[in-house]
């Protein structure tokens, strides 16, 4: 089957990081070392970020980075809750797919990437005090280098974070 999309163009069902990829808005922060990359397919479950989690810590510690898995660990969290609470589209038969999430190491810093189906856009919200939620973003902002997020052919996107 032939690809109409551009090279480096992916779609919210076939991405998986490319050798190489990095967050075109964090590409100042590289530096040379190690590379790899790990990526993991979220049902969409609750249990499902539970299963993020233990799959990070796994990674890092295989890539020798136990000290990011604790930060990373709540990182992850935030951002597998969000893709599964927002960005699945569950109502439409065609858009069933799950969430795909991506570690990829270079050097010292590690991205966490999540694709999702949905068209909601990530966003800083400020909750008021008696709201339940809302502030899982704000913990993805404190604890990452930078964040952020990338619509994805021809609809979904990617949301990421930089840790080191």
């Amino acid at each position: 089957m032939q690809s109409t999309l551009a090279h480096g163009q992916w779609t919210t069902f076939d991405w998986w990081p490319p050798v190489g990829w990095w967050p075109e808005a964090a590409r100042d922060l590289l530096v040379s070392g190690p590379h790899a990359s790990a990526t993991f397919v979220l049902p969409p479950a609750a249990p499902s970020v539970h299963s993020a989690r233990v799959f990070t810590s796994g990674t890092l510690s295989g890539w020798g980075l136990p000290e990011l898995a604790e930060n990373m660990e709540l990182v992850v969290s935030e951002l597998a809750t969000n893709a599964l609470r927002h960005g699945l589209r569950l109502n439409e038969p065609q858009c069933r797919r799950p969430v795909h999430m991506s570690l990829v190491r270079r050097g010292p810093l590690v991205t966490c990437a999540f694709t999702d189906p949905g068209s909601s856009v990530p966003v800083l919200r400020y909750p008021g005090p008696l709201d339940a939620g809302g502030l899982g973003l704000h913990i993805v902002d404190s604890l990452s280098m930078r964040w952020g997020w990338s619509a994805l052919a021809p609809h979904g996107k990617i949301v990421w974070a930089v840790l080191s």
